[in-house]
């Protein structure tokens, strides 16, 4: 293998790169959780509470909208944070976004086996043990595994092949869900939307969860060196994507609402695939969306695998993470050892069974906030620090924007703290972040310790590569 540390190319077009973003964000979580949050929160209280979280995250895209192209580097975030506020900061930005990526890549390796159920009732086999009141059976545990390994083998063959797999399943998911709006809407009973709201509590508990939904924009600043676009196109694409997401979830809650009532609703384990046999009033309806479903899961886990694997390439690089996660298979420029790292644990992730799909969902959704304060915080700091920094697509009243963003990050990480109504779920979720948090922390006081000044120089011309230059001319900085 290459031991060159930037060997990335240039391969991915408008499509490719709207086709990961999008696909990201949508996944399977449109099948499994939408009639999920209209349960807790209601049928108004859950497009409400979806469009209050949604604010959010466009505050934060419209800072990468213009981050983005500005430092076109892969890791993006790492970069991001790098300039604005410092090297540990960068590290704990990127450690954040890994595990926000690799709970996604997780769910739905235990997500894979709960679509299959519902396609092929016979499927379970195996008894193993009950967690939650869940029964884990050998044959799920194994489908979801062998869903794990075969993103890992198809991510081996490089990005040209991934990329291409996923526009084609996003584009054929996109037919099936429109087909699901128009007669939903068509057929749906307005009677069928009470109760509208539930309370408080169950509003919030949708608002925390909106993040990992629309985790998946994000995916694009990893692969900026690998992007053969214009720079200001790439921002515009970033806040597209956005607005097609909460577009489909927006349309997924109401037409669920329109189609069942709410018993149906709180009985159905897929309330989404029930609502679709509904409104065509055959079972091969509710089938052809949970195959939809299917093709969600392929393309929200090739898209944040390779996510993951970017930023993992991209942390090496900079010395955070050891160097063998930087070297590049030499034919098809994948970085092989990252993806071993994102395959493996993966694998392991149907032991846990239905019940992880929420500790992942809430523990992936708080760790996407941090990386989002970083962000959020670094914008702020670029524009004051670099104010001459060139910037292809530019958001009017940046500070405004960065201000905003910030405070709303903020305000979201305060919902999963344990006052909060809609706190992380002890001990579940808090292990997961926790544990996490603490190997992050350990990472740092390793890599800080072991650099020299000339590797701390090496780190950041890694990190900026030719942005380096052009920030020592456009800023106001001493150092």
């Amino acid at each position: 293998m290459s031991t060159s540390p930037s060997q990335l190319r240039k391969v991915l077009g408008r499509r490719e790169v709207l086709g990961l973003a999008f696909g990201a964000m949508i996944g399977w979580s449109w099948v499994v959780l939408s009639g999920e949050m209209i349960v807790r929160a209601g049928t108004i209280g859950s497009l409400l509470s979806f469009l209050l979280g949604a604010v959010m995250v466009f505050l934060v895209g419209l800072t990468y909208a213009e981050l983005t192209p500005a430092l076109s580097r892969a890791g993006g975030e790492l970069t991001f944070t790098f300039v604005g506020i410092g090297p540990r900061a960068s590290f704990l930005c990127g450690w954040a976004l890994v595990l926000a990526y690799f709970s996604v890549c997780a769910f739905e390796a235990v997500a894979l086996p709960l679509v299959a159920g519902f396609l092929f009732p016979g499927l379970k086999t195996g008894y193993l043990y009950t967690l939650q009141g869940w029964e884990i059976y050998w044959s799920w545990v194994l489908l979801g595994s062998g869903g794990a390994l075969a993103i890992g083998v198809v991510n081996y063959f490089g990005l040209r092949l991934a990329s291409f797999l996923q526009w084609l399943a996003s584009l054929l998911m996109l037919l099936v869900g429109l087909s699901f709006f128009g007669a939903g809407n068509l057929n749906g009973e307005w009677i069928n939307l009470t109760p509208y709201f539930t309370n408080w509590s169950g509003f919030f508990s949708v608002v925390i969860m909106t993040p990992f939904l629309f985790l998946g924009f994000d995916v694009i600043p990893q692969l900026a060196e690998e992007i053969k676009l214009p720079a200001p196109v790439i921002g515009k694409l970033i806040l597209f994507s956005l607005l097609l997401a909460l577009g489909w979830y927006g349309l997924v809650q109401w037409t669920v609402g329109l189609s069942l009532g709410a018993e149906a609703r709180a009985s159905s384990d897929l309330p989404t695939a029930d609502a679709m046999t509904a409104v065509y009033g055959s079972p091969l309806a509710g089938q052809l969306l949970v195959l939809a479903g299917l093709l969600g899961i392929v393309t929200s886990w090739n898209a944040f695998f390779i996510g993951a694997t970017r930023l993992i390439f991209a942390m090496s690089r900079a010395r955070m993470l050891p160097a063998v996660f930087s070297r590049l298979h030499p034919r098809y420029d994948s970085p092989v050892a990252a993806i071993l790292l994102m395959t493996a644990p993966a694998m392991m992730a149907p032991l846990l069974g239905r019940p992880a799909l929420l500790w992942l969902v809430d523990a992936g959704s708080a760790a996407a906030v941090v990386g989002y304060i970083f962000v959020a915080a670094s914008f702020l700091a670029i524009h004051r620090k670099y104010p001459h920094l060139p910037r292809p697509f530019r958001v009017a009243a940046p500070g405004l924007v960065g201000v905003l963003a910030l405070l709303a990050t903020i305000s979201f990480a305060l919902l999963y703290l344990p006052w909060s109504p809609s706190a992380l779920l002890w001990p579940y979720e808090w292990a997961i972040l926790l544990g996490w948090s603490g190997l992050g922390a350990l990472l740092v006081l390793i890599t800080g310790r072991r650099l020299s000044k000339r590797e701390k120089e090496e780190q950041r011309s890694y990190i900026l590569g030719d942005y380096d230059r052009v920030l020592l001319e456009s800023g106001s900085e001493k150092s």
